[in-house]
């Protein structure tokens, strides 16, 4: 599960139920293959790649006694990647993680610097070359309920669309809900759809870690079944739809990415999709290509 979670501790409850409209096309891929990230040799997870394909963004461990920290990396071929730094302006003492970026450089991020006061987790601001200014609290996201946290986003390329997730959440950890949840919006301003779009896709497991295609026409997110345990397998799902006027189809599990496995992104082509992995205790980047 994504660590980031387990530094919120607060409480609620609720439920929902599959939905069951026809199976989505299935798409074959091929083998996984792992990334490399020179220069660096830390933990990568969240990683999203930049919406021209010439950056990866990432953070490092998500766990409450390390300093999470946004990072960055430039692309040197599909499968090679090299280290650049942190992400400079946008870090902070707090958790601040789980990149997203559309296509006109605006970063969105997760962090917990203002939660106690706001609910909230979700800001943005604006990047150039390595570097986030004007950061701001994103509106019209939280449900500014105690228990419910934000703990993931993703933002589609023209920014129109920000994907984001309702986790349930007590003292005890969490989450024991998790759904994913549409915002409709522009210019740092959205407000929550009806997530009609998404009816297929949630479910009593917990769902999040979405990313959209350019095109808007395919989604992929990570799912966990309940209830968790040490067994527990995270694995990657895919939908697709043939109009951004429908709804998701019902989504399917890519058998070829095994283990425990979170944080689809997306290459600008749609072709390849890169993830992290846990293996031997250690966070990995991998791909897979789309046949």
């Amino acid at each position: 599960m994504r660590l980031l979670i387990i530094t919120f501790m607060i409480v609620f409850c609720g439920c929902k139920k599959e939905a069951g409209l026809p199976v989505s096309e299935h798409f074959e891929f091929g083998r996984e293959q792992e990334v490399d990230v020179s220069g660096y040799n830390d933990h990568i997870m969240e990683p999203f790649l930049s919406r021209d394909g010439k950056l990866l963004f990432f953070n490092n461990l998500n766990q409450p006694h390390v300093n999470t920290d946004l990072h960055y990396a430039s692309r040197v071929n599909d499968s090679v990647f090299q280290y650049g730094g942190t992400v400079k302006g946008v870090n902070s003492e707090f958790l601040d993680g789980v990149p997203a970026m559309d296509g006109f450089n605006n970063f969105f991020f997760v962090s917990t610097r203002s939660f106690e006061q706001t609910l909230s987790t979700i800001y943005s601001g604006l990047f150039f070359t390595d570097t986030v200014t004007d950061i701001n609290l994103v509106t019209g996201i939280s449900k500014k309920l105690p228990g419910w946290v934000n703990f993931d986003v993703e933002v589609s390329e023209d920014g129109s669309m920000l994907f984001t997730v309702d986790g349930l959440f007590d003292e005890n950890g969490g989450p024991y809900e998790s759904d994913l949840v549409l915002a409709l919006g522009m210019d740092n301003i959205f407000e929550r759809s009806d997530n009609m779009v998404l009816e297929q896709i949630n479910t009593e497991a917990l769902e999040y870690a979405s990313c959209i295609s350019s095109d808007m026409l395919e989604l992929y997110f990570t799912r966990m079944e309940l209830p968790l345990s040490e067994s527990s397998l995270a694995q990657i799902y895919v939908t697709n739809r043939t109009s951004v006027d429908e709804v998701f189809r019902k989504p399917y599990r890519i058998k070829e990415i095994s283990g425990f496995v979170e944080a689809p992104t997306i290459s600008p082509d749609g072709k390849i999709i890169y993830y992290h992995k846990k293996e031997g205790g250690l966070h990995k980047l991998y791909m897979i290509r789309k046949k």
